[in-house]
């Protein structure tokens, strides 16, 4: 009778370690995931970061080029008649272009997506999974 009950015991208590274990490894999947996750999503905002700054340098490149060109046009169109408006109008333009360009600018930095937004939605459902469980 001793003998069932030790071997109970033991069966009992590799049951227990069987379940922490899996409890364990459970919970290093999670966080796998997660890291995972986190990773991807810093992957895809340097890739985006990234595109973006491209496109800007390109976009301003052209539009420096196409407004020397324009002003150049402007300057010697009007350099008979009236020189200072010739020169006067394009200036007030860039610099009426740089105001609104900054402005823009201002907005999307207070208006950026928020980062790891994903993986704080996601450690927030397993937060609550774990808290609703009895």
């Amino acid at each position: 009778m001793a003998a069932e009950e030790q071997e109970a015991n033991a069966d009992q208590h590799r049951g227990l370690f069987d379940s922490l274990k899996t409890l364990v490894a459970t919970f290093l999947a999670i966080g796998r995931t997660r890291l995972e996750l986190l990773s991807t999503e810093l992957e895809e905002e340097r890739l985006r970061l990234s595109s973006m700054l491209l496109w800007t340098l390109i976009a301003l490149f052209c539009a420096g080029i196409g407004a020397v060109m324009v002003t150049l046009f402007v300057v010697v169109l009007l350099w008979d008649t009236n020189r200072l408006l010739a020169l006067g109008i394009p200036s007030m333009l860039f610099l009426l272009g740089a105001a609104l360009s900054w402005r823009v600018v201002v907005v999307k930095a207070r208006t950026k997506p928020r980062l790891f937004s994903s993986s704080l939605a996601e450690l927030s459902k397993d937060s609550e999974q774990l808290n609703s469980r009895p």
